[in-house]
C-alpha cells in the first residue's frame, strides 16, 4: 500500500490554517469581501515570515462568520485530510476566532462542527476531535476565556486544550490558571514549545505547564541530554516538519530533526499545522521524510500507533481506530 493510502493519524491541525484557498475565495465572493493581498497571483495564500503568517491567518478568519461557515469549512478540511489517508484528526480551534470568545457563540460553533464531523465520519471515514486553542500572543486573559469555553463544552467532541501561537511572548506561569481550569474539567492538554525558542523553552514547559503533549519541540535536538530525557519519559512531540521548513527553521528535509529524534527513541507524531498556507499535506510530509531518512512503511506505522496512543479521544474511539491501523487493507 502506498503512503498516500496508508491510514494516518494527525494531531496538530489548525482549522483556519487548513482552509483550502479555493474554499475561502468562494466564501469571500459570497460575502462580497475583498481581503486585498491575501492571495498570490497563482491563488495561494500570501504571507511572509512568522508575523506575516499570523496576520494572514487572522485576515482569512474574518471571512468565517458564524456556525454555518464553520460547518462548511470543516467539511472542506476533512475532505482534504481524508483524501490523504487521515482517519483521525485533532483540530485546534480558538474561541477568539470562532465566536469572539463568547461562550454561547462558542457553543453554537461546537454544535455546527459536531454536525459536520458526523457527516464526514459517515461519508469519508474520518473522525474529528476538537482541541480548544488559546493563542499565547493574545495574552493570559484571552486564554482564560478560552479555558472557560473549553471547560463548559468538555467531553465528546471537545477533547483537549492547547496553548499555541508565538512562544516569544508572555510567561508560562501566566497561563497556569487556564491549564488548571481545563484539567479540572477532565481535558487533556498540549502546549507549543521549542520551535521559535530553544530547548530551554521545552524544559520550562514541562516544568511549569506539565502538558500531555508538546507541540513542535524540534529544537530539543540542540540539547541531547533533553532528547534523552524526552525519550526516557515518553514525552510525545507533535512535529509539523512542513511548517518548520516553510518558516525557515531548516534548509531542507534532510536537515530536519525528525530523523535524529526518532532514531534516539523520542515518541513522535506527524502533522501539517497550517497545510493550506504551507502548501503541504500529510502525504507530502511522509513522502519527503521517507526520501530524507529512508523511512519505510514500518516507521510510519509505528508513528501512527504512537499518534493514536497519544490522541485525546476516548478509549472506545481509540480501539475502533486501532483496528483500522492494524488492518489497513481491510
Amino acid at each position: 500500500m502506498s503512503l498516500a493510502r496508508r491510514p494516518k493519524v494527525e494531531l496538530h491541525l489548525h482549522l483556519e490554517g487548513a482552509a483550502p484557498p479555493s474554499f475561502l475565495r468562494g466564501l469571500m465572493r459570497e460575502k462580497h469581501l475583498d481581503l486585498e493581498g491575501l492571495f498570490t497571483a497563482e491563488g495561494a495564500y500570501r504571507w511572509d515570515g512568522y508575523a506575516g503568517l499570523r496576520k494572514a491567518l487572522d485576515a482569512a478568519s474574518t471571512a468565517l462568520r458564524g456556525p454555518e461557515d464553520c460547518h462548511r469549512l470543516v467539511i472542506a478540511v476533512l475532505e482534504e485530510s481524508a483524501s490523504n489517508g487521515v482517519i483521525y484528526t485533532e483540530v485546534f480551534l480558538s474561541p477568539r476566532l470562532f465566536g469572539g470568545g463568547d461562550l454561547p457563540a462558542w457553543v453554537d460553533h461546537v454544535a455546527a462542527i459536531r454536525d459536520a464531523a458526523a457527516v464526514a465520519e459517515r461519508d469519508m471515514g474520518i473522525t474529528l476531535r476538537i482541541i480548544v486553542a488559546a493563542d499565547r500572543h493574545h495574552g493570559p486573559d484571552m486564554a482564560r476565556r478560552a479555558a472557560l469555553c473549553a471547560a463548559e463544552t468538555a467531553g465528546g467532541m471537545v477533547a483537549g486544550f492547547g496553548l499555541t501561537g508565538d512562544e516569544m511572548v508572555c510567561e508560562l506561569k501566566d497561563f497556569r490558571w487556564s491549564f488548571d481550569c481545563v484539567r479540572e474539567a477532565g481535558l487533556r492538554t498540549t502546549c507549543d514549545a521549542g520551535q521559535r525558542r530553544g530547548p530551554g523553552a521545552i524544559r520550562d514547559t514541562l516544568r511549569d505547564i506539565r502538558p500531555d503533549r508538546i507541540g513542535h519541540g524540534v529544537r530539543a535536538i540542540e540539547d541531547l541530554a533533553l532528547v534523552d530525557q524526552l525519550a526516557e519519559q515518553g514525552t510525545v512531540l507533535d512535529l509539523c516538519p512542513g511548517a518548520d521548513l516553510a518558516l525557515g527553521l531548516y534548509p531542507n528535509w534532510r536537515a530536519h530533526p525528525a530523523g535524529p529524534l526518532f532514531h534516539r527513541g523520542v515518541r513522535l507524531t506527524l502533522s501539517t499545522g497550517h497545510p493550506a498556507f504551507f502548501q503541504t499535506s500529510m502525504t507530502r510530509v511522509q513522502d519527503r521524510l521517507a526520501e530524507a531518512f529512508d523511512w519505510d512503511e514500518g516507521v510510519f506505522d509505528a508513528i501512527a500507533t504512537t499518534s493514536l496512543d497519544a490522541a485525546f479521544c476516548d478509549s472506545a474511539t481509540r480501539a475502533r481506530l486501532r483496528q483500522r491501523l492494524e488492518t489497513p487493507d481491510a
